[in-house]
C-alpha cells in the first residue's frame, strides 16, 4: 500500500513539475503556428497582387482620368481564409459571420469600411510596411504624416474609386456598357440570377484580362474614396471627398442585378456599415 502511495505521490509531483514545460511546448507551437499562417499569407497575398501600369482614361461617362503612378491591386477579394489569419493574430479584432455560407476562399463580408482598413494596416505591419491609414482613416505618407498625395501612400490600403474602374476595364479600354472581362456576365460574374443567393469562393469565374478575378460580381468592395458627385473637369490621381459622409463601393453583388455589375456603376455606403454583400480587395502603390 505504501509502494503505491509513493508512486501516486510521484506521479503528482512529475505532473505538477512539467505542467509548465507542457504548457511552454504548447505555447511554441501556438506561437510556431500563427507566425506560419502569417508567413503564408504574405506569400499569398504577394503572389495575388497584379501589377498595373498607370495611364489615362474615361472614367464613367464624364471626365478624363490620369494615374500618373503605377500599383498593384488584389487578383481576387479578400477572403475568410486570410481574414482568419488576422483575427489569430489579432484576437481583439472583429470576426464577421459568413451567414452559414462557408468561409474558406469566399469573400470575407460583413465588414465595414474601419474594418478593412485596420486589415490594410496588419498586413502592412506583418511586410514592415508603413502604415498607408491612421485611426480616423487619412492617407499617410511613408513617413507617417497624413496626405493626399496617393503616390506618397506606400503601404497597404483600399484601391482608389478611380484605381478600382481603371482596372475593371482593362486599364479603361473596355467599354463602360461591359462587364469586366466579357460582354456576358455569366462568365465572369456571381450576381442574383445565378448566385443561389450567396457569395462564391473567389476565382470560380473566369479572370478579366488583367488576370483579376470577380470585379463584377460576388461582393461589393470598398474603395477609398469618400463619395462625391463626378466633376466633369479632367482629374489626375483622385482620392475622393474629403468630407463626405459616405465610401465608394464598386462591383456588385450576388444579390443585385447584372446591371449593377458594370464597372461604371457607383454606390455608396456609411462607412461604418456592414453588410453580408461588402467585402473588399487590397492594393499599394508601387514603390
Amino acid at each position: 500500500m505504501k509502494e503505491i502511495k509513493g508512486t501516486l505521490f510521484s506521479i503528482v509531483v512529475f505532473i505538477v513539475l512539467c505542467s509548465p514545460l507542457i504548457l511552454i511546448a504548447n505555447d511554441k507551437r501556438d506561437e510556431a503556428g500563427i507566425l506560419s499562417s502569417l508567413q503564408s499569407i504574405e506569400i499569398t497575398i504577394d503572389t495575388n497582387m497584379v501589377y498595373v501600369k498607370g495611364g489615362s482614361f474615361q472614367m464613367g461617362y464624364d471626365h478624363k482620368v490620369t494615374l500618373t503612378y503605377d500599383f498593384y491591386i488584389g487578383k481576387y477579394e479578400v477572403t475568410f481564409d486570410e481574414w482568419n489569419v488576422y483575427h489569430t493574430d489579432m484576437p481583439s479584432s472583429y470576426d464577421p459571420s459568413d451567414e452559414g455560407w462557408g468561409r474558406g476562399r469566399r469573400p470575407v463580408i460583413n465588414l465595414n469600411w474601419y474594418d478593412a482598413i485596420t486589415f490594410c494596416n496588419w498586413l502592412s505591419d506583418q511586410q514592415g510596411l508603413p502604415h498607408a491609414y491612421d485611426d480616423s482613416g487619412n492617407l499617410l505618407d511613408a513617413s507617417g504624416n497624413i496626405t493626399i498625395d496617393i503616390t506618397k501612400v506606400k503601404g497597404y490600403r483600399l484601391p482608389t474609386e478611380a484605381e478600382w474602374e481603371y482596372t475593371a476595364r482593362n486599364k479603361g479600354k473596355r467599354a463602360g456598357d461591359q462587364y469586366s472581362g466579357s460582354g456576358n456576365a455569366d462568365l465572369v460574374a456571381w450576381y442574383k440570377d445565378n448566385s443561389g443567393i450567396q457569395t462564391h469562393p473567389v476565382g470560380e469565374k473566369l479572370a478579366n484580362e488583367l488576370g483579376i478575378y470577380d470585379m463584377s460580381g460576388n461582393v461589393w468592395e470598398w474603395c477609398h474614396d469618400g463619395y462625391e458627385s463626378y466633376i466633369a473637369d479632367d482629374r489626375t490621381n483622385p482620392i475622393g471627398s474629403l468630407y463626405s459622409s459616405y465610401r465608394v463601393i464598386r462591383g456588385g453583388s450576388f444579390n443585385y442585378e447584372k446591371i449593377l455589375l458594370l464597372p461604371s456603376y457607383r454606390f455608396y455606403h456609411y462607412p461604418s456599415i456592414r453588410h453580408d454583400y461588402i467585402g473588399f480587395r487590397l492594393a499599394r502603390t508601387t514603390n
